[in-house]
């Protein structure tokens, strides 16, 4: 290993905003089996799925509708 590393010639990785942030968030076990079940069947892991999900949404500026019955 070198003693020092010369990094003047180095570029920002244009990825960086795209990486993923761990987090814990509570979701209800039958949303949960939902994207489970979808996972199954489109062949993606669940947790995949539901960021693919949650970045659609924030992409398109998608705002909650919700109808109190």
């Amino acid at each position: 290993m070198r003693e020092e590393y010369d990094f003047s010639k180095s570029k920002k990785n244009p990825y960086a905003k795209k990486l993923k942030k761990q987090i814990t968030i509570n979701i209800n076990s039958d949303t949960v089996d939902y994207f489970k079940e979808q996972s199954r069947n489109l062949g993606i892991p669940y947790q995949t799925l539901i960021n693919l999900y949650l970045s659609d949404c924030a992409e398109h500026k998608r705002k909650l509708v919700m109808q109190w019955k």
